[in-house]
């Protein structure tokens, strides 16, 4: 693998921490999605296909170099960040409330996602994050929801 594939798939190196690597990539995401206009639609969703399509092919690398759904590879960390922060309000409550919705249901992956990420390859490691962030994004909007209208 090149230095770009290892950059890029392992979350800007965030996966060669020897702990907590997904809790580092997914900041990582959030300080991208930080830089002013990341956060609009026509920036953030192509952005979610192409590093969720690029996933794909670097898990494989990752999975050939490392082994089975490897921590180095953190790359499905930063798409599911993403994909939690969609059409979230970019405020520091917000994020951190989508921040923590995240990590939950990436590290418990409710039904189907755990059976997902025993798919083989790149698509193993990408799917089951997207599913999980699909999960944390409809957490998300109803926490922000009942935040705003309840609170």
């Amino acid at each position: 693998m090149n230095l770009i594939s290892k950059a890029v798939g392992s979350g800007l190196f965030t996966g060669y921490i020897p702990f907590a690597s997904g809790t580092f990539g997914s900041l990582v995401a959030v300080a991208i999605y930080m830089i002013p206009g990341f956060h609009r639609l026509e920036i953030l969703v192509p952005a979610i296909l192409i590093v969720s399509a690029w996933g794909i092919h670097l898990g494989n690398l990752f999975e050939k170099e490392y082994g089975k759904d490897p921590a180095q590879c953190t790359i499905d960390e930063v798409a599911g960040m993403w994909i939690s922060l969609i059409l979230v309000p970019k405020t520091f409550t917000n994020i951190t409330i989508a921040f923590f919705v995240w990590r939950f249901f990436d590290i418990v992956k409710p039904p189907p996602a755990r059976q997902l990420e025993k798919l083989h390859g790149g698509l193993g490691i990408m799917i089951d994050d997207i599913v999980a962030a699909f999960y944390a994004l409809a957490v998300i909007h109803l926490i922000i929801f009942l935040i705003r209208y309840l609170g």
